[in-house]
């Protein structure tokens, strides 16, 4: 299906031109043609969010074509004085800010350095080049300059995006987040305006940082199959970051990127980014440590011993994996909830749920026979003072939740697997032996 893509962003390309040379006409056929071809790439396309993508660009085509069937089909009128050049821009330039004002994190996402498990050279490099110049401008006075490209690259789940956070947190910057999609336009040259613009804001509102996230989808390795409208992007996101390092001191402004295939990244940009730092799967020290980051101040009896046994047979688990292990492990309580048919109740008639072997009551001397004692009838056993009924039995205020255990936290991992096979990791270490450097 490539050859119908390329047939059909060659027509756009033509209708765009035409439609800019005011030839309406011939504009409309060829964003019709344009968008037949489009909906027979899109029948065929798998790719999520390059179906959505597209899909976008073809409502844009179709939205123009309409409109340009409905001014052709209109009586011709007095043309009226074109507004002056300079306004025009203004105008555009106006749009294209609010476009990216939905870019610049106002509120700040509360991550704290702390708050990163591990990854403590990583840190240390971007408080080198965000915290410290801030803090400390005398540092950086003559040829010692800060960075002004880092580069975070590894495997999924590792942490990248949310040490972007913490930067976000610590630092006394204008935060701008950005993805592909607030950069690409279905427009013809508004791309490469969108980022230009995006630099502009930074510059302005200095001392700032961009973080890029997946920026590979936007700076991926060039290719004689390339349309023009990408090139354009790639080539502006360069020239725009050969300006930053020519910045002063009051037009500070840090390119933050983050991705997943760095090995997929243009050469040029790769070189923009001056550091390039490796975020590995997480460590047995740090493994534990985000075992209890996840877990929190969620009521648990987990000792100090658990949460090492934890770490040591999660070797291989990314922060994302561990998480989601985490997550598993407190939905535990609920399920035992759910399947109770006996609950303890304390002296201010807190129901908690107990554990039982099914249909058997929580002791051996319990005197109640079972077919004596129908659920929801609430029977408390003399022995052991046991209620029998089901959770729905129980008034909602007078549940109390189990504490997660260690036994819930071996459970959830037993049935947990990484998400990163050991094979991958071979492709990141032999990239980080050729151009990056560990984190």
């Amino acid at each position: 299906m490539g050859d119908t893509y390329k047939a059909a962003t060659d027509l756009v390309n033509k209708a765009i031109e035409a439609d800019n040379n005011q030839q309406y006409a011939e504009a409309l056929t060829l964003y019709q043609r344009a968008v037949e071809h489009f909906l027979v790439y899109l029948k065929y396309e798998k790719n999520p969010s390059t179906k959505k993508l597209v899909q976008e660009r073809v409502g844009g085509y179709i939205t123009r074509a309409e409109t340009l069937k409905a001014d052709l089909s209109k009586p011709k009128e007095t043309k009226k004085k074109a507004t002056a050049v300079g306004k025009e821009d203004d105008d555009d330039n106006s749009k294209l800010r609010g476009a990216l004002q939905s870019a610049i994190v106002v509120e700040k996402p509360n991550v704290k350095w702390e708050d990163v498990a591990g990854l403590e050279e990583a840190k240390g490099m971007l408080k080198e080049a965000v915290i410290l110049p801030q803090r400390f401008p005398q540092l950086f006075e003559g040829e010692r300059k800060p960075w002004t490209g880092i580069l975070l690259y590894g495997p999924p789940g590792t942490g990248k995006s949310f040490l972007a956070k913490a930067v976000a947190t610590e630092a006394e910057s204008t935060f701008f987040s950005v993805s592909s999609s607030d950069l690409v336009s279905k427009w013809q040259g508004e791309s490469q305006r969108l980022v230009r613009q995006l630099f502009e804001m930074a510059r302005e509102q200095a001392p700032s940082i961009i973080f890029i996230d997946e920026v590979d989808s936007l700076a991926s390795s060039r290719s004689e199959g390339e349309n023009a409208a990408q090139l354009q992007i790639k080539t502006e996101f360069l020239v725009q970051m050969d300006g930053v390092k020519k910045g002063g001191p009051k037009q500070r402004v840090l390119v933050l990127g983050a991705t997943n295939t760095p090995w997929s990244l243009d050469p040029a940009m790769r070189r923009r980014f001056e550091k390039r730092i490796y975020i590995p799967l997480p460590d047995e020290v740090a493994r534990e440590e985000m075992f209890r980051l996840n877990i929190g101040k969620t009521p648990n009896n987990l000792t100090d011993k658990d949460f090492r046994d934890l770490a040591r047979e999660s070797k291989g688990f990314s922060g994302a994996d561990i998480s989601i292990v985490v997550r598993s492990a407190l939905m535990e309580p609920l399920k035992v909830a759910q399947r109770a048919e006996f609950f303890s109740v304390d002296a201010n008639g807190m129901y908690t749920p107990l554990k039982t072997v099914e249909d058997q009551p929580p002791c051996h001397k319990c005197p109640m026979k079972l077919s004596s004692m129908p659920k929801g009838t609430k029977q408390r056993c003399e022995n052991c003072g046991a209620v029998r009924c089901s959770l729905y039995d129980v008034e909602g205020s007078k549940l109390k939740v189990p504490d997660v255990t260690a036994e819930d936290f071996r459970n959830a991992l037993s049935k947990a697997n990484p998400s990163v096979a050991p094979k991958e990791l071979v492709r990141f270490e032999e990239w980080t032996h050729e151009f990056g450097q560990e984190g």
